[in-house]
């Protein structure tokens, strides 16, 4: 039962509710007994011929007054035990959901989609089924079985009580080893789901792929294979799930032959009347559910045990990025510079000696081929990774001295892979916060050059673009993207080859845009093609990992090194065009 005591913070939250939903429950379980004993009164009088009509009559006032009350407390531990139970759920969603936000990269690189959706959902949904069916399967078998018992005993029959529960040890005995079948079971069956999951998740995300290179059947083929390890896994837990039942029923069964065996023999000495024989037999009736509920409570304890063990290893994880033990209560723009003098992921080396210094107000255009090196330096200065070997400093202090969140409350960022929200282009424009006017909207897609482009959309702002911005043409994402960072106006702002699906004219006028609204403002731009970064105060040219050319546009072209090379190669591509 370690699952309880790992839960005991939960149930002492909400131990009020518990306890008011447990006696309500007890009190049920109280009630339950009137019913069979003013049966077993009335069954006696019948055969002594001597019950009268007022009799009945009064009996049958109690059975709806008792059938009354208990409509009314089932209500309340209902309420008090289930629904509280939920409260469960939402509470570790939220744990789970702001765990995920604090991750680092290397955290999404190790868990899918798919797999943390599962944990987020079923894994979720077991526990709150423990805390709320579970509790009251637990409480109610005990407090019904115990009464039950003691009235049985003290007020019918010691020697038919005692006859009657001699099998349930050899049940409880049984039932122990079954959960522990069950708790392997689960556990593989779960793994099986989230296996599943990320299957789903990334087939449909990547449906236009499979689409265009005609594979369509190999993936349905390769879906079903893990549907069917799936299903065979669940075949498997739902085996040991269903065992649960009849064992119990033929234990249930045996106390019922036992139980009329030995009532006979007591009726015939005059020891008991039918009428405690048929009490006898309906409380006996009574204890089918406390011990139907043991069973579901193993079931749900191995269940959440599971799924208690998988989502505490995820809340486990600790980020590679972390705040600092003292921050520095401030942040402003400034100098920002590059000392790194070695950067590796992993074991795979990435970048080497980058030493260079970017003033306040300056632009940066980062240059290379793919696979040189660009990304990995805004990836440092976003802090996604943290530097090993140096420092990048931002107005005279290393970035790892601020708090993430002021950090990243200075800088705009457009990645390479822009990911839109499936909702409107405004409710997307101003993600970052949605306090801002439409004016302001409308002026942040002036100037990344698509407005006319939304204006054109039959809903205009209001169009809602579908998952990842899927309704969308790749140059409208981009620039919906950049609208969405230019709004908040940041003091650095990072283009990551953002401009790739734009067509030269609109990327020359959003160029002018930022050149005249990011007066003392800093700007990093990488991108492939030059003519977005001619205009940078200092070009980077990154080859290995490495800086190999450095310096303004005109120093480059003049240096006729692999920056004038690529250049003109551009140029002479673009005339042909």
């Amino acid at each position: 039962m370690s699952i309880i005591k790992n839960l005991w913070w939960f149930f002492k939250l909400e131990k009020r509710r518990y306890l008011l939903g447990i006696s309500a429950l007890s009190l049920v379980a109280v009630l339950n007994l009137i019913p069979p004993r003013i049966l077993g009164d009335v069954i006696d009088a019948i055969t002594q011929r001597d019950l009268t009509r007022a009799e009945l009559i009064w009996n049958l006032l109690w059975l709806i007054l008792v059938a009354l009350a208990m409509y009314w407390l089932r209500y309340i531990w209902r309420m008090y035990i289930i629904g509280t139970s939920y409260r469960l759920g939402q509470i570790i969603r939220y744990q789970l959901f702001e765990h995920f936000t604090k991750m680092s990269p290397s955290f999404y690189q190790k868990y899918r989609t798919g797999d943390l959706m599962a944990h987020a959902t079923n894994d979720i949904n077991s526990l709150t089924r423990l805390a709320g069916g579970g509790v009251m399967s637990a409480v109610d078998a005990s407090i019904t079985a115990l009464v039950t018992l003691i009235t049985m005993f003290f007020t019918i029959s010691w020697q038919m009580t005692l006859i009657a529960v001699l099998p349930l040890p050899l049940m409880a005995l049984a039932t122990s080893r079954l959960g522990r079948k069950t708790h392997e079971s689960f556990k593989q069956s779960q793994a099986a789901f989230s296996e599943l999951n990320n299957q789903v998740q990334e087939s449909v995300s990547g449906i236009k792929v499979t689409k265009s290179f005609g594979y369509q059947e190999q993936e349905l083929a390769a879906f079903q294979q893990t549907n069917e390890m799936t299903f065979k896994k669940n075949m498997v837990t739902m085996k040991y799930d269903v065992m649960f039942d009849p064992l119990v029923l033929l234990f249930i069964g045996s106390s019922y032959v036992l139980t009329l065996l030995m009532g006979s023999v007591l009726v015939s000495d005059n020891q008991i009347t039918v009428g405690n024989l048929v009490t006898f037999i309906t409380y006996l009736d009574m204890l089918v559910w406390p011990l139907m509920a043991i069973g579901f409570l193993f079931n749900m304890v191995q269940r959440g045990s599971v799924s208690y063990e998988r989502i505490n290893a995820l809340l486990e994880q600790e980020s590679d990025i972390k705040d600092p033990i003292e921050p520095l209560s401030g942040i402003e723009n400034g100098s920002l510079t590059y000392h790194i003098d070695h950067f590796q992921y992993e074991n795979e080396p990435t970048l080497s000696d980058i030493h260079f210094i970017l003033e306040k107000g300056q632009t940066l255009g980062l240059v290379g081929q793919t696979g040189s090196g660009k990304t990995t330096l805004i990836k440092l200065l976003l802090r996604e990774y943290d530097v090993t070997q140096g420092s990048i400093s931002l107005n005279g202090h290393d970035i790892r001295q601020y708090r993430l969140a002021d950090l990243r409350s200075l800088i705009g960022y457009v990645p390479q892979d822009q990911f839109l929200f499936a909702d409107s282009i405004l409710e997307n424009v101003r993600f970052g916060n949605a306090d801002l006017s439409f004016q302001e909207v409308e002026e942040a897609t002036q100037l990344s050059q698509v407005y006319d482009d939304i204006m054109a959309m039959p809903e205009g702002f209001e169009t809602v673009i579908g998952e990842k911005g899927v309704s969308l043409s790749g140059g409208q994402k981009q620039r919906i993207a950049m609208s969405r960072a230019m709004i908040l106006n940041p003091e650095i702002l990072i283009l990551d080859d953002s401009l790739s699906a734009v067509d030269a004219k609109t990327e020359h006028a959003i160029i002018e845009n930022l050149k005249q609204t990011r007066q003392n403002k800093s700007t990093i731009i990488t991108a492939h093609r030059l003519s977005a970064v001619v205009h940078a105060d200092l070009i980077l040219v990154m080859q290995d990992g490495r800086i190999i050319e450095r310096g303004s546009h005109d120093e480059l072209i003049q240096a006729g090194g692999w920056y004038a090379a690529t250049y003109a190669a551009q140029q002479l591509e673009g005339e042909e065009v």
